[in-house]
């Protein structure tokens, strides 16, 4: 099995920055593949970000290309999402999801495990 726990949520204004944390454990060969998403009230699920974790490649959603960043530290098992320039169509909970194989990583029906998510609040 795998479990995923995501920290560093919080409130902000607008243009600052959030970084977010995603602690993996549990079978390297089931969370090849780390993804991001989000969901603001009202709306589905969106995919942000994700990594290979094994070669490194990232992908990110059009909305927020050039302002966050994904990236992976191997000794901690941690995968994190820096935010900057936050705006606040940026609100929404944040979750990490894993898996070990995926050919659409932006989205969510790629993932079989979760993490509980981290809100995130953008005010103007």
């Amino acid at each position: 099995q795998v479990q995923l726990v995501e920290s560093g949520g919080g409130s902000v204004q607008a243009g600052g920055s959030l970084r977010l944390s995603c602690a993996a454990s549990g079978s390297t060969n089931l969370r090849k593949w780390l993804g991001w998403f989000r969901q603001a009230p009202g709306k589905g699920r969106e995919g942000v970000a994700a990594i290979n974790t094994v070669g490194g490649t990232t992908y990110y959603a059009d909305s927020v290309k050039g302002r966050f960043t994904i990236s992976q530290d191997n000794a901690k098992n941690t995968v994190y999402l820096q935010m900057n320039s936050l705006k606040p169509e940026d609100t929404a909970i944040y979750y990490c999801a894993a898996d070990g194989l995926t050919f659409l990583p932006l989205h969510g029906s790629q993932y079989k495990y979760w993490g509980q998510g981290t809100q995130v609040t953008v005010s103007s």
